[in-house]
């Protein structure tokens, strides 16, 4: 009876570890699929792409007094999928999650200000570069930062995920060596801009499009103040996974129609007040 009990129960854990087994291998079957093979047909199936954004990132894509998404990759995305007939759907997404989001099939591109670099090109496949940024310290004048060797010491906030933190995190960067410590980090930058503007940091590492149109909508601009950094150039791109092939291609013909009939400087014109970087 002992021995029939013990047998039964050895089948049960047998039967279960097969199943998870199982799960574990179709899981991998299905992630390599959606990571690896051109999805063009499934993708388009509705005539929709998902795209994942960071809803709060000004003035790329954030919401108006309304609610309502708006900004200036919201508004190319929008002109270039159509172009090759396809509507944005735009999906609001952990931007330190993004890359994974891609990944597992959740959103089929990421398309926020989102900047080119070594370490993402490992992970996704970029479209053409669109637009050009570059990095930035916003400080109050209050603080009486006037130049990058006056952070040491203080703290300093970034955006979990964010280019700026990437390259601040680097080995032997120059901008972490003078502050002497990690980046506080937030989800989002406006919540980083808030702590500055309450004292609780000093200074804040964020994208100079997103530094200029903030300010310029305070109730006080004058009160902040913005200092160049050395981290160069930033370059934006769309990221797709590797295996969408024909999607990047068709994305990379849209960028440069939009680009040709002066779409893209008209829209930088309503958000930047200047003709497309």
């Amino acid at each position: 009876m002992i021995k029939s009990k013990i047998n039964w129960r050895r089948q049960i854990i047998g039967n279960g570890l097969v199943i998870i087994v199982l799960a574990l291998i179709g899981g991998f079957f299905w992630y390599r699929s959606v990571h690896s093979q051109d999805t063009w047909r499934q993708v388009t199936a509705d005539k929709t792409v998902v795209i994942g954004v960071d809803d709060t990132f000004v003035p790329m894509g954030f919401r108006d007094k309304s609610g309502k998404l708006i900004g200036y990759d919201v508004d190319l995305a929008r002109a270039s999928l159509k172009k090759i007939g396809l509507k944005a759907k735009f999906q609001p997404i952990d931007w330190s999650m993004k890359e994974t989001e891609l990944k597992t099939g959740h959103i089929d591109m990421i398309w926020n200000g989102y900047t080119i670099n070594s370490d993402r090109k490992k992970k996704v496949a970029f479209s053409n570069p669109y637009h050009h940024d570059r990095q930035v310290i916003v400080t109050m004048k209050n603080q009486q930062i006037n130049k990058l060797s006056d952070l040491k010491g203080k703290r300093l906030g970034a955006q979990t995920g964010s280019s700026g933190l990437l390259t601040y995190t680097e080995k032997g960067n120059s901008l972490r060596k003078i502050v002497g410590s990690d980046a506080q980090q937030y989800d989002t930058f406006d919540k980083a801009l808030n702590d500055l503007q309450v004292g609780r940091l000093n200074a804040v590492l964020i994208d100079a499009d997103y530094a200029g149109y903030y300010i310029a909508h305070e109730k006080d601009p004058e009160a902040f103040k913005i200092i160049q950094t050395n981290f160069g150039t930033d370059s934006y791109g769309v990221g797709m996974r590797k295996g969408d092939v024909t999607l990047r291609n068709k994305v990379n013909e849209a960028l440069a129609q939009v680009k040709k009939d002066g779409t893209i400087d008209k829209i930088s014109q309503r958000y930047f007040g200047t003709d497309n970087k």
